[in-house]
């Protein structure tokens, strides 16, 4: 089970950043951080489909088929799909197509498509049941070299705001899951620096005192 490092409640639930292996971590819909052509090479996305077993790859090949019926990408940029989650310990896996900074023109507008890339999450998640607890790697963290500083700020905005304000989106847990220690780094940083300004409330120091669940 991941080590939980940060607890905020929120108005429609938790969120929790933790130290672990994501593709371990139990949930109703896991997120696999997919390139666009949902290929599985590179990163956690290799690790997670590994993981997820043959089945999952050959899911993939047939979006992959179905898209290039009409010259689409599988999955562009910003952009999510659903699929079983097969061998992992989840019942929905949703792949999400991140900025890849080591591309300048997506390192460009890296802000603006790791916005949308949470909305098509968001979007697809809310179609799903159960939905429950949401189990979600850092969008762009990984091999996609997005800045740690700036993405543990624009993660915790992003996911906060979903969980606090506007309509209920009906998950009552979302599980931040990572081991890249540079993130986690960051992560604790901006959240000292701002916790006061992002949505919800601090429950952490209260669930290490085993006085909140």
């Amino acid at each position: 089970m991941a080590e939980v490092i940060i607890v905020r409640e929120c108005k429609y639930g938790q969120v929790r950043v933790c130290f672990g292996n994501v593709a371990r971590e139990e949930g109703d819909i896991m997120v696999l951080p997919a390139n666009n052509r949902l290929a599985g090479r590179e990163g956690l996305d290799e690790v997670m489909q590994l993981a997820a077993g043959p089945e999952l790859r050959a899911a993939c090949t047939e979006i992959a088929k179905e898209k290039r019926k009409t010259n689409s990408q599988p999955c562009g940029v910003g952009e999510a799909v659903t699929t079983s989650a097969y061998n992992l310990p989840a019942e929905h896996l949703v792949h999400v197509v991140g900025p890849d900074c080591r591309r300048p023109t997506q390192d460009q507008y890296r802000r603006e498509l790791l916005k949308k890339s949470y909305e098509s999450l968001f979007a697809e998640v809310e179609n799903l049941e159960p939905r429950q607890t949401l189990v979600l790697p850092p969008l762009g963290m990984d091999v996609f070299s997005y800045p740690h500083r700036e993405g543990a700020r624009m993660t915790m905005e992003i996911v906060l705001a979903w969980m606090d304000e506007g309509e209920d989106p009906g998950v009552d847990m979302v599980l931040i899951v990572t081991n890249e220690q540079s993130f986690l780094k960051n992560m604790k940083t901006v959240y000292r620096e701002s916790e006061d300004q992002f949505p919800g409330v601090d429950r952490t120091r209260e669930y290490r005192k085993g006085k909140f669940q």
